[in-house]
């Protein structure tokens, strides 16, 4: 058996990790760290979680190197900036579900990200891990940084046309939209019920550090460009699942027939990613509530012929396919195991 740990453990996110790991096949929970919540068992802190773990939240020290193979940083990213500087060369795998080490370049970070500090030497370390478009990186890397749960979705949409049409993208246009649980358990008076719920929230209108994560991984992937790729975010009335709608200008001549071809060819084989046409089903998809409760992303291109444009639409569950759900699916890779290993719920709809 692998032996996992969680760090964050009371946040939404661990919670699903705990949740995952407990089902899965080849995984052992040895280990739940946290700050606030020491010495409380996960079933205090996620009434989901009735099974007796035989484990409660302890402190993260340097020891805790020796109880577990693989550890799940599920934590804010100044703290996972601190606990990976700790941890680094101790366990054989380290996943992060922060934005700590998801943005390489310097500069940028420090746009986005000004309160984590970290080595530059140590951030060059961290493998990007889409596991769709990395899984050869994956399979010995000692440092893995999830990308967040909308760049994951703006990563798998684009990817098709830069990574494997090698398309020169001049102008894309992002619009996300995405559940309360995207924001995790801190309280903001704009979380509140009476504020949120019927809410189309614009929270982020003219920029998001996701985008800017997915700008700086595509600059490094060949072949294919990425010029100016911009982003709107807003809050939406559900719990979890988010979209995104990403509008793709390019000069490069294109069909609908070649689109659909080229994304079903570039994801074959991928157990997650599902292509799928705009009306194949009852309800027009992509739509987050199609996925909820998996590790599916789905996907649908469109053109627009008129305009020249094209169109991406993905969906997924921000807390599995967006954050946990992926951590594990990258520690199968990282352990030689089947990706879709302890991951085959299906969709739960509706939800």
């Amino acid at each position: 058996m692998i032996r996992a740990g969680v760090v964050g453990a009371s946040g939404l996110a661990g919670g699903e990790l705990i949740r995952l790991i407990v089902q899965h096949p080849e995984l052992e929970l040895t280990f739940l760290g946290g700050s606030s919540n020491i010495g409380r068992r996960p079933a205090e802190l996620h009434p989901g979680l009735r099974r007796d773990l035989g484990l409660t939240v302890q402190p993260v020290t340097a020891e805790v190197a020796e109880q577990v193979d693989v550890l799940f940083l599920a934590t804010p990213a100044p703290v996972s900036a601190e606990l990976a500087e700790l941890m680094a060369d101790r366990v054989p795998a380290v996943i992060d579900l922060s934005g700590a080490f998801r943005i390489r370049t310097p500069d940028l970070h420090a746009r986005w990200y000004p309160k984590v500090r970290r080595r530059t030497e140590l951030a060059d370390r961290f493998v990007y891990g889409v596991p769709e478009l990395v899984a050869d990186q994956l399979a010995d890397a000692a440092l893995i940084s999830l990308p967040g749960c909308y760049a994951t979705s703006m990563t798998l949409a684009l990817a098709p046309l830069t990574m494997g049409l090698g398309l020169d993208l001049k102008t894309v246009v992002v619009d996300g939209k995405s559940g309360s649980s995207g924001g995790g358990l801190s309280l903001r008076t704009t979380d509140l019920h009476p504020l949120r719920n019927g809410a189309i929230a614009p929270y982020s209108p003219t920029g998001h550090r996701h985008a800017g994560e997915v700008r700086d991984f595509f600059e490094r992937s060949k072949p294919g460009a990425v010029g100016s790729l911009s982003m709107s975010a807003y809050g939406v009335s559900h719990v979890r699942g988010l979209m995104t709608s990403s509008y793709v200008f390019t000069d490069e001549k294109t069909s609908q027939r070649d689109l659909h071809r080229a994304y079903v060819r570039f994801y074959r084989g991928k157990h997650f990613v599902r292509v799928r046409r705009h009306d194949e089903t009852l309800i027009p998809v992509p739509d987050p509530q199609a996925v909820l409760g998996s590790n599916y992303c789905d996907v649908t291109v469109l053109y627009d012929e008129e305009n020249s444009r094209i169109v991406v639409l993905a969906a997924l569950d921000n807390l599995i396919k967006g954050a946990a759900g992926q951590a594990v699916q990258a520690a199968n890779l990282r352990f030689s195991l089947p990706e879709e290993t302890g991951l085959t719920m299906q969709p739960v709809m509706p939800a």
